[in-house]
């Protein structure tokens, strides 16, 4: 399934207008703004984040298979895709889980 597809599976985000990923002191590492461009991670991380309850290493996993045909470009080309990178580091290279916080419309 391509990332279109895919993204159609997954929970709509109306009334988010941004998630906040938080690192385990609360602060905010990253804030995804519910427009074009983003839009689509932002519904990929809310819906991870209400499977597992944080973006950690089984979520990061999960997420990368979501990402579809653009985690296979961002292992290309880091730095292109931020929000898969983010992902790649904590599925495959330890780092730190996050938490998430829905910014409401």
């Amino acid at each position: 399934m391509s990332f279109a597809d895919i993204l159609a599976t997954l929970p709509a985000i109306d009334g988010i207008a941004a998630v906040e990923l938080l690192d385990a002191s609360g602060n905010s590492v990253a804030r995804l703004e519910n427009r074009p461009g983003t839009a689509g991670s932002v519904r990929v991380y809310h819906a991870l984040h209400a499977r597992f309850g944080s973006i950690n290493q089984a979520a990061a996993s999960e997420g990368l298979a979501l990402y579809a045909e653009h985690t296979a470009d961002a292992r290309a080309f880091p730095g292109k895709h931020p929000n898969i990178d983010r992902l790649l580091a904590i599925a495959e290279q330890g780092a730190p889980a996050l938490s998430l916080r829905v910014i409401a419309a």
